[in-house]
């Protein structure tokens, strides 16, 4: 038996008079997997009865883990493509060997390594699910993502062409809407920094992305209030329009507008505020209608 060298007297609780004993094992992360699945086994049955907690235990529970660390690499192997985050690929695949070993009985019947691998490519799997995406994506789009990766491939090799919505959707057994919802949720997969270069040239120098993305208009705002407003001010009177016109529109001063309309400076004013307050009461009962419309 490789890297064993000698034996650790373990006390157990008593079967008559007998003491039990388990293999002490001086590297354990060099024991051949053929040896580590016929060690594992033994200690599994002597880490049953052990008290957790005391140095016994300790000692079989640490071994095992360190006996089957091949697994952790074994499982890595289907994530080489990742090669920038293997180390935390291992590292997080050692979190589902502990785990399996701290969830396997011998009364399953079943292979340790069998039992213990989908752990460990879970726990992979899990990191890569919750870290590699640049946005928050559900888990389901996610799973999809890798689906239809692989129908977009199978079918560029049959056709010799990218393959429509349609011909993706008959393949997944989907509908078109959720091959195309899929499509979208694979785009938060990666992200781009704003000051990525783009183009570089030496007569307009370097160009970032944030260069041609366009600022928000502050004006925009202002839209919706337009569209509420158009129906009231056609309800105005002809002598009301003038007078928004006129100081609104060409931003005369009241004392013009009473020049051009005939009237003082004090009737400008009143009808002002009488036509603005008009304008303004029916913005409101329309915004109070919509609200309502929506709650309803």
């Amino acid at each position: 038996m490789t890297a064993v060298a000698s034996r650790m007297r373990i006390t157990e609780p008593e079967v008559g008079h007998e003491v039990r004993v388990l293999p002490s094992i001086e590297a354990p992360t060099r024991v051949a997997p053929r040896d580590a699945r016929a060690l594992s086994r033994q200690f599994f049955e002597r880490l049953a009865v052990l008290e957790e907690g005391t140095a016994e235990y300790q000692y079989a529970r640490n071994t095992l883990i360190e006996m089957n660390m091949s697994l952790v690499r074994f499982a890595a192997r289907r994530f080489r493509n990742f090669a920038d985050e293997m180390e935390d690929v291992v590292q997080v695949g050692m979190i589902g060997l502990i785990k399996a070993i701290d969830r396997f009985e011998l009364s399953r019947e079943t292979e340790f390594a069998t039992f213990a691998v989908p752990y460990i490519v879970g726990e992979m799997k899990r990191f890569f699910r919750d870290t590699t995406w640049a946005v928050h994506v559900p888990r389901r789009l996610q799973e999809r993502r890798s689906e239809l990766a692989r129908a977009r491939e199978e079918l560029e090799s049959r056709l010799d062409r990218s393959p429509t919505v349609k011909e993706l959707a008959a393949l997944m057994d989907l509908s078109e809407d959720e091959v195309v919802e899929a499509q979208v949720a694979a785009n938060g997969y990666n992200s781009a920094s704003l000051d990525a270069a783009l183009s570089s040239d030496a007569e307009n120098g370097e160009a970032a992305l944030a260069d041609f993305i366009g600022a928000e208009d502050p004006a925009m705002n202002l839209v919706e209030d337009l569209q509420v407003l158009a129906p009231l001010v056609a309800q105005l009177t002809d002598r009301e329009r003038l007078l928004l016109q006129l100081r609104f529109g060409e931003e005369l001063t009241q004392s013009q507008i009473g020049e051009h309309l005939g009237v003082s400076q004090m009737q400008v004013s009143r009808l002002l505020t009488r036509t603005v307050a008009k304008l303004r009461e029916g913005m409101l009962d329309t915004s109070d209608a919509a609200e309502v419309t929506s709650v309803a």
